[in-house]
């Protein structure tokens, strides 16, 4: 008979989350604690949690046994993940019954033999599902376990409806559906509706604001404004008749601070990139026209010099152009041919001898003997490393070293690349695969960069049936994580 769920550990455990999001946190560290509780308060083996956007989906928090999934995109089509989404709020089966072959034999070869789901929903939207993990197959779930886990995704959700640091990932239908203010006015510009999504764009509950003058300036019917909040937000303000009612108006209005700073970080990157560009074929014009022009005059030295100088400056160019080319193309091939098995352990060797000689000399391999083959496209390896270590190398002190591991189990192969730099904030561990990401304003100016490497580094890998994740690393510092499939 399955046990009832650990209801002590579940209440210790939710006053700990609740005592964070007092406290001012949010976003995946909470997420994390929330994973952590539902575990032992369900008596899993591992838990993890899945955030869908309009295509795919992608987990972003798992702890204990299911913590190598960290990272992995979830597709919407795949039939079990299907049924998920449109089945009973709450589900059990076993992993081998309802999900795909790949996906089945990556968990029951880690002995995840069993899955207990639930939807996390606002509105009848899915924001994602909590998954919890066990090894016994014959078994099933306790009835209050399902309505444990219904709980505790409910309370994910809520995180989800409160803007506690979540979505990760804006680029989901239910962000949308969040983020739509809606006030309905009288001819005067008192509110006679506010709705909860109202609430949390301007923090100002329904109660206070009936019957008082919208705090910000109305569009005539049918245009739109953009105002700035005194806290710095950004509105997109928008205003029409309401049908019937003559004498009213309905107004809706969404936070566009994000839109506006992904703009920027557009004209950012042309800015960085106009300058990144324009640097190395400087140079390499200067030392072309000075062997040009002074040939019989310089020594020998002089030319190797200024020819090695050229071919150092025109290979940081054409990686430059490649990642350009490679960012701007979102169709087709990413990285070469179809995957195949392979040698990891000497593709590893043979790209870190490639790498440049800033990047190899700080580099320190600590490899195992023997490694699996891994199952993807050789030749692209080297991008990806050369990638992970240059960005390690950029937000680590000088001279300390970069690590590269390697090591295998079951059903993949993995490598990582871990420094001891300024680390990444929790936050940040998934923006930081966005195309053109680059961190915070301060950091652009002390660490220059395009912000294509890591989102190249995920579209190759993944088009390679492996992904790739971020996490702060403990001391100090941060760890890249490559899982392949194995060969």
């Amino acid at each position: 008979m399955p046990e009832s769920p650990d209801y002590a550990a579940l209440i210790a455990g939710h006053t700990a989350v609740i005592e964070m999001i007092n406290s001012g946190e949010g976003g995946l560290p909470v997420l994390d604690r929330m994973l952590q509780l539902a575990q032992r308060a369900l008596g899993a083996t591992g838990v993890s949690f899945v955030e869908y956007g309009r295509r795919t989906g992608r987990i972003i928090g798992a702890v204990g046994a299911a913590e190598w999934e960290l990272g992995r995109p979830v597709e919407r089509t795949d039939p079990g993940i299907a049924r998920l989404l449109t089945g009973a709020r709450t589900q059990e089966f076993g992993v081998d019954d309802v999900l795909s072959g790949e996906q089945a034999n990556q968990l029951s070869g880690r002995g995840l033999r069993r899955v207990l789901t639930a939807r996390a929903e606002i509105g009848g939207l899915v924001i994602g599902t909590l998954h919890a993990y066990y090894s016994d197959a014959a078994e099933r779930a306790h009835p209050d376990q399902h309505v444990l886990i219904a709980y505790l995704a409910a309370c994910i959700a809520h995180m989800y409806g409160d803007h506690y640091g979540l979505p990760v990932h804006g680029d989901g239908p239910v962000v949308a559906a969040l983020a739509d203010g809606l006030a309905i006015v009288d001819q005067h510009d008192r509110v006679l509706l506010w709705n909860p999504a109202a609430e949390t764009v301007t923090g100002r509950p329904a109660a206070q604001m009936r019957d008082r003058p919208l705090p910000f300036p109305v569009p005539p019917p049918g245009q739109v404004i953009d105002h700035q909040l005194p806290d710095g937000r950004w509105l997109r303000i928008t205003s029409g008749e309401l049908p019937g009612q003559a004498e009213s108006r309905v107004i809706t209005f969404r936070d566009t601070t994000d839109q506006r700073q992904r703009d920027h970080d557009r004209d950012l990157f042309f800015a960085v990139t106009s300058h990144e560009l324009r640097t190395p074929v400087t140079v390499i014009k200067g030392y072309a026209d000075t062997l040009n022009n002074h040939w019989d005059s310089l020594p020998e030295s002089e030319r190797l010099q200024a020819a090695r100088t050229i071919g150092q400056r025109a290979g940081e160019l054409a990686r430059l152009v490649d990642r350009l080319l490679s960012a701007a193309n979102d169709v087709g091939p990413v990285g070469g041919s179809a995957p195949v098995p392979f040698d990891l352990l000497e593709a590893l060797r043979v790209a870190a001898r490639g790498l440049p000689a800033d990047l190899r000399h700080r580099l320190a391999l600590d490899l195992p003997v023997d490694l699996p083959k891994a199952l993807g496209d050789r030749a692209s390896l080297a991008t990806v490393l050369t990638e992970l270590a240059t960005n390690a190398v950029k937000y680590s002190p000088p001279g300390t070293p970069i690590e590269l591991t390697a090591e295998s189990d079951e059903r993949t192969v993995v490598f990582r690349v871990s420094d001891r730099g300024i680390g990444v904030r929790p936050e940040h561990v998934e923006r930081a695969f966005d195309r053109f990401w680059q961190g915070e304003q301060g950091d652009r100016r002390q660490y220059p960069g395009a912000g294509l490497g890591l989102y190249l580094v995920r579209r190759i890998v993944e088009r390679q049936k492996g992904w790739v994740s971020l996490r702060p690393r403990e001391g100090g510092g941060t760890v890249a994580e490559v899982r392949l499939p194995r060969g």
